[in-house]
């Protein structure tokens, strides 16, 4: 499916379309991971700004969105529930001075060790995640104050809109690629629902909603109202002696509308220093406070790299190109420490954003400019404009982002891979949709695929035995490491062998310490015995290695001169 997504030479004029499309998609999703991280919607506006525009100038991977995430969000509401929004901002920038270390270590390569099994999870999971992310969309407000599905009426002209927005989609590029065709169907569709919303009967509205097809204003007052409902609730049934539930029906609109003026941010300023504002509280400058924000900077730091490099990964396939991992990590760490210096929640890149990108056309450090500074615009500016698009045609947008993400291969593949890989790939997918964390997921892949290698190559140890004068010699096939040295001490037999023992490593080598220690016991058993063992063909590494030991591998080392295996690396 990865044909979907057709060959695009860079040019200014895609990067700006493209770049324009991505912002309006950018708008609902910001303000949706500032809801789960426990802020105000115009942090994860202003964050997505910070993040997008300096990651797009500076980072390793021309093309790629970054912005305020959902992986980055859940770290984030723990640290602002349980200490407060004033010290989300210092940890923030401590993320960002962990990203740019990793970058200037030289870190950034170790996504290569990422297996393509976990890949796959990572993508197949993420595909699913993205297309269950938008069942919100399909949602309004009941009348008991939580978020419903849609009425009839209103859920039939949702799901044709969204269709004719993935119609648009499929087959305007086989018309013209003059203009991005997510682009022409945000466009199309919009006029068309508000052609509705205008001439629609009022009996088609859903409750409380002004509209029968939901814009990204209605669904972003949807969200705050739900939410100060909630609150609301929950000061009520704070102050009731009674176990009996609070009918949230029964709260008076003058309380939900109060409640929904402290936590809505369209009228709040432009982004200013955190410390110059007069909102928040600095958290003070103490050592208390490092040991509080360092637990969380470096998940944060480790979930947003993770994310960040492995969409790298998936663009850099896509486009036939090559980012750079080390420069993407630098980039992120700038664009989190002017973040949560302005008060945002800190981010990293967006996969969803970053394939509506590369779909419409979307290749250079432009189009991610022109994402950020059209975000911003529409936020600032344009906002009647924005308020009119309706979700629908984002929805539709994203469908296709999962259609096309979703790596179809793996269900016929499953049969022709090993049962192993067929296992990590399940495992990552099914961590990613239900936890939703991605770093979590991809790690964990990384280690069982690990442990599975390690176990396979545990079962390879296996020797040749032959004598040379009165020498028996035991030339070793396989690694030697943690997993195989069990079975390299059944190999050899102390007892019964004859006072002189070779062991030849011409087509193996030593890898760690457990291999040495059992080098060491081995001799030993032989030693005890009054017999000699001596090591043949040892790689000058692992000589280097086994004498640097010392007393740890009281061994005799013959001095042949016939290396087979590489050096380390």
């Amino acid at each position: 499916m990865l044909a979907y997504f057709s060959k695009h030479t860079a040019s200014v004029k895609d990067d700006v379309l493209s770049g324009f499309t991505v912002a309006l998609a950018l708008v609902p999703e910001a303000v949706a991971f500032a809801f789960v991280a426990g802020v105000p919607p115009t942090v994860g506006l202003y964050s997505a700004f910070f993040i997008g525009f300096i990651s797009s100038l500076t980072g390793g991977r021309p093309g790629m969105i970054s912005g305020a995430t959902g992986a980055m969000a859940v770290v984030v509401v723990s640290l602002v529930a349980i200490h407060g929004i004033q010290y989300l901002f210092p940890a923030v920038i401590l993320c960002g001075l962990l990203q740019i270390t990793v970058g200037l270590l030289r870190l950034g390569k170790l996504i290569r060790l990422v297996p393509h099994s976990v890949m796959l999870g990572f993508v197949n999971g993420l595909a699913i995640v993205i297309g269950l992310a938008q069942i919100g969309s399909f949602k309004t407000l009941g009348i008991d104050g939580t978020m419903t599905f849609l009425p009839g009426t209103s859920l039939t002209i949702m799901i044709f809109l969204v269709a004719l927005t993935m119609s648009i989609i499929v087959l305007l590029p086989r018309m013209t690629k003059a203009i991005p065709s997510s682009l022409a169907a945000i466009i199309v569709v919009s006029m068309i629902a508000i052609g509705i919303n205008k001439f629609a009967p009022d009996s088609w509205n859903p409750t409380g909603q002004a509209n029968v097809v939901q814009t990204v204003d209605d669904l972003m007052m949807n969200n705050l109202k739900a939410k100060a409902v909630k609150d609301a609730a929950l000061a009520v049934q704070s102050q009731e002696t009674s176990t009996t539930q609070v009918d949230l029906s029964v709260l008076s609109q003058s309380q939900i509308e109060t409640a929904v003026a402290s936590v809505k941010a369209t009228s709040e300023p432009l982004p200013m220093l955190f410390f110059l504002d007069s909102r928040y509280v600095l958290a003070p400058l103490s050592w208390e406070t490092f040991m509080i924000i360092l637990p969380f900077s470096l998940i944060l730091a480790g979930v947003g790299l993770i994310e960040s490099l492995m969409t790298l990964t998936l663009i850099d396939e896509i486009t036939e190109t090559r980012g750079s991992g080390n420069r993407e990590c630098i980039g992120q760490g700038a664009a989190n420490i002017v973040c949560g210096l302005f008060g945002g929640m800190g981010g990293c890149a967006m996969i969803g954003q970053s394939l509506i990108n590369v779909n419409s056309g979307g290749r250079g450090r432009l189009s991610g400019v022109v994402a950020a500074v059209g975000l911003m615009t529409l936020v600032v500016l344009l906002k009647p404009v924005i308020s009119m698009v309706p979700m629908a045609a984002l929805v539709g947008v994203m469908f296709m982002v999962v259609i096309g993400t979703f790596e179809w291969s793996t269900l016929h593949t499953w049969n022709k891979v090993p049962k192993s890989d067929v296992f990590v790939m399940v495992l990552v997918a099914g961590y990613t949709v239900l936890f939703h964390n991605l770093a979590i997921a991809v790690l964990l892949g990384i280690v069982v695929q690990a442990l599975i290698f390690a176990w396979h190559h545990a079962t390879h140890m296996m020797a040749d035995i032959h004598f040379e004068d009165d020498t028996k010699v035991y030339q070793l096939h396989g690694p030697l490491f943690f997993a195989s040295v069990s079975s390299f001490r059944e190999l050899l037999d102390p007892v019964n062998d004859p006072p002189f023992v070779a062991i030849d490593f011409y087509f193996s080598r030593v890898y760690d310490q457990s291999a040495i220690e059992s080098i060491n016991k081995i001799a030993e058993r032989y030693r005890q015995e009054g017999k000699e063992l001596h090591l043949r063909n040892l790689n000058a590494d692992c000589k280097r290695m086994i004498e640097k030991a010392g007393d740890l591998a009281e061994v005799e080392i013959s001095e042949d001169q016939h290396y087979h295996i590489t050096k380390m690396i």
